[in-house]
């Protein structure tokens, strides 16, 4: 199964509305007059990190992912749960948390440890597998989600695309330049609460601008036009369509109407159309399928 057919197969197990039906970056509870807002991201060496990486660099990583779609949210974090596979250097993984954890002032509440074949990389080749639960707390309700785009919303991007593969094919060629963006990503998390009660749907970029556009015009109902060329990149000019399929960037991508006076600086990419026959349009080409969009993961 690919991971779309298998969180599609999820959905009918996941009937509490704090689910969302599955379509969204977080799961949103309400409990008395607080609204909690709960993600999970699980990493594994070799496809969110290069084997040999510095685990530091790693832990960030970690933090940052969930974060990021706390972010999403406008939400305030309140914690995590760590799930820890031992590794190469436990250490150093413990030193990038602690600078984490700082960094974006949010505090370990718990989680677990296990051993596997990530320290001696067994016969099979499995490397270190990561997971960590963020707790955080709705800023402004309603809590934004990927589906309330409409038409005559104009489409935003609060920075560039394309650091992150700048960042790890340097890392990968092991050249001189900076890898910052790939190794240690930044969290909108100021500029969510601050955006949340003027948006009409947000998410953050993680699996490619393209893809994650095509999934919020899929939660939406609506078509969402793009100009490539509005898009700012981190990239050269001749890697403009690799920036806008690469993930990782973590940037916030948010629809709002037109006259909203928003509070922060953004970019505006593209534009929300009535629903036609394909979610996506790239520079006037209709795009049906998320095929080709970004990344997704496949089942072995």
């Amino acid at each position: 199964m690919n991971e779309a057919n298998f969180i599609a197969a999820l959905r009918g197990l996941a009937t509490h509305p704090a689910a969302r039906g599955l379509n969204d970056d977080c799961a949103v509870l309400e409990l008395g007059s607080e609204t909690l807002i709960l993600t999970h991201d699980a990493m594994a060496e070799g496809v969110h990190f290069l084997p040999g990486q510095d685990p530091a660099d790693v832990a960030w990583k970690l933090v940052a992912a969930n974060m990021s779609d706390l972010a999403s949210k406008g939400a305030e974090p309140l914690g995590i749960l760590l799930g820890y596979m031992f590794g190469r250097d436990d250490r150093r993984f413990l030193a990038g948390l602690e600078e984490a954890l700082a960094a974006f002032k949010v505090p370990l509440l718990g989680g677990d440890t296990i051993s596997g074949a990530a320290s001696g990389r067994g016969s099979d080749g499995c490397g270190q597998v990561l997971g960590l639960t963020a707790i955080g707390r709705a800023s402004y309700t309603p809590v934004p989600a990927r589906s309330g785009a409409r038409a005559g919303d104009g489409l935003y991007l609060t920075g560039p695309v394309g650091g992150a593969m700048m960042g790890f094919e340097t890392l990968l060629a092991g050249a001189d330049g900076d890898s910052t963006a790939y190794r240690r990503p930044h969290a909108h998390l100021q500029e969510g609460q601050m955006l949340a009660p003027h948006v009409s749907a947000m998410m953050d970029v993680s699996d490619g601008l393209l893809l994650d556009t095509w999934r919020m015009a899929q939660a939406s109902h609506v078509t969402i036009a793009i100009d490539s060329h509005a898009v700012p990149i981190a990239a050269p000019e001749d890697r403009r369509e690799d920036a806008l399929r690469w993930g990782d960037d973590y940037q916030l991508l948010f629809t709002a109407s037109a006259e909203t006076d928003l509070p922060v600086n953004v970019y505006r990419v593209g534009e929300v159309l009535a629903r036609d026959a394909a979610p996506l349009v790239l520079d006037g080409a209709p795009i049906a399928q998320p095929d080709g969009l970004g990344y997704q993961h496949k089942s072995q």
